[in-house]
């Protein structure tokens, strides 16, 4: 065991000591949750990256999962043109066009004469308008589909029951936890009946586990910015996902430890369901959550426009600040000096520093640097723009394997500030009698699911020892 996995394996106590100083109320330990939850992290690990059967299924899934996300694409290519949609891998004829998606995709491109490099953020921006964005709109359909097949549900239930008879925690929780595996802030609605007489404890782990776990309907979309470079990410976040469940309860239990007595503690309640008459035939589901999926696109197109906007403002507010350097004045000289390297990704980057070192990341200064920095990024900029960054870093050999697998698991969840609206409000939607409540403690959940994600970053740096097949699939 190296340096760096030890660092992993000490930073999960870490995470624990620094959610513990920021408890509710520190007296109150809750001992077993932390224990199971921290036992079922390491077992899954082991599973995913040592034990060669489960490592090959959890592959197998990720395959699996590449054919429905190569199927979105098939739609999106009829519908755009297979040269803003090539297939992955595949480099349309020369031209600029040819060039960005080349870039964009990792794939190789010979120059020919006459052609301009062209703008790295279009490219990007191609990947993400006509490749991402229908993924979440396919997903969205065959999510909805399975769950009106009743598919999805009885795999919800399985981890339901080992979450509530492992972590000690309600059944509730315990629903919409596994439920966050698949979905998003609709895993409330499995657990609407018991919001309101639900303890703030419960209402916390609720919400952290809605930050911290990432829906089925955005996980193509994370996977498609990494396959070409990263061939099994899609199994890996498959992983992350429920890894991070167990951590946002443990991080959740230890900031606003359960002192009451849960309605539902020892039960697992069954996921209400309407009469079959009135649910939609299996065609309507595909279609309305097809339609979901298009709301989700736009919202998440619109998040991106308003957020990297008013960082590219903000950051140009600093560069003016920077210009004092060169100013007649001398005592506005050392403002200009210092705003010359204030920017927001580098004021998160400092923050995130200590915490992205717990991961064990890398012990080489410029990549723990860079590391902490696209972590820092995901609290306003959402998970996104570090995602198409490390795209970007993992096709030209600027991060190793190791880092590109921490920061890959750490970046893995909805724990970021855009999506304060959707879960605080949706679960305030539910319950509106527990509105303030819920809004007291959406910034509590927040940071524990923030620390749950490096948790899952340490989990993957614990169990990683230099075997590049883990992340190239060599």
């Amino acid at each position: 065991m190296s340096v760096l996995n030890l660092i992993s394996l000490m930073g999960i106590g870490g995470l624990c000591a620094i959610a513990w100083l920021g408890s509710e109320d520190r007296r109150v330990i809750p001992w077993k949750t932390i224990l199971w939850g921290i036992s079922l992290q390491l077992l899954t690990g082991i599973l995913v990256f040592q034990v060669s059967f489960t490592r090959d299924r959890i592959a197998d899934l990720g395959n699996l999962l590449n054919v429905l996300i190569d199927a979105s694409e098939t739609g999106a290519r009829f519908l755009f043109g297979s040269i803003v949609v090539p297939k992955l891998g595949v480099v349309p004829g020369p031209g600029e066009a040819g060039r960005w998606i080349a870039r964009a995709i990792g794939s190789p491109y010979v120059a020919v004469p006459g052609d301009r490099l062209g703008d790295s953020a279009l490219n990007l921006g191609y990947l993400f308008a006509f490749r991402a964005l229908p993924q979440v709109i396919f997903f969205s359909a065959i999510v909805a589909l399975l769950y009106r097949l009743g598919i999805i549900q009885p795999v919800v239930k399985l981890f339901a029951k080992i979450f509530r008879a492992t972590l000690g925690i309600s059944g509730a929780e315990s629903l919409s936890g596994a439920a966050n595996i698949f979905v998003g802030i609709e895993s409330a609605i499995a657990v609407k009946p018991f919001l309101l007489d639900m303890t703030r404890s419960e209402l916390c782990a609720i919400l952290a586990s809605c930050f911290g776990s990432i829906a089925s309907t955005v996980l193509g979309l994370y996977a498609g910015f990494l396959r070409g470079t990263f061939p099994t990410i899609t199994g890996h976040l498959m992983s992350a996902s429920i890894l991070t469940i167990p951590a946002c309860f443990v991080i959740a239990k230890i900031i606003v430890p359960e002192k009451e007595v849960p309605k539902t503690l020892g039960i697992v309640p069954e996921d209400p369901e309407d009469e079959e008459a009135s649910k939609p035939s299996p065609m309507d589901s595909l279609i309305i959550g097809a339609m979901d999926g298009v709301k989700m696109a736009v919202g998440i197109a619109a998040v991106i426009i308003a957020i990297i906007g008013l960082v590219a403002l903000l950051d140009s507010l600093f560069a003016g600040l920077a210009g004092l350097e060169n100013s007649s004045i001398a005592l506005l000289q050392p403002i200009g000096k210092l705003f010359s390297v204030v920017t927001l990704n580098n004021i998160f980057g400092v923050l995130f520093l200590p915490l992205t070192f717990l991961t064990g990341v890398s012990l080489d200064p410029q990549e723990l640097w860079q590391a902490s920095v696209l972590i820092g990024q995901r609290v306003l900029q959402t998970s996104i723009p570090p995602y198409l960054a490390l795209a970007n870093l993992n096709a030209t050999g600027g991060i190793s394997d190791r880092a590109m697998l921490v920061v890959s698991y750490v970046l893995c969840g909805f724990a970021h500030i855009p999506s304060m609206g959707i879960f605080v409000g949706g679960l305030a939607g539910l319950v509106p009698e527990r509105r303030h409540e819920i809004s007291s403690i959406a910034w509590k959940s927040l940071w524990a699911a923030t620390l749950a994600t490096l948790m899952t970053g340490c989990v993957a740096g614990l169990f990683y020892f230099g075997d590049s097949s883990m992340v190239l699939g060599k």
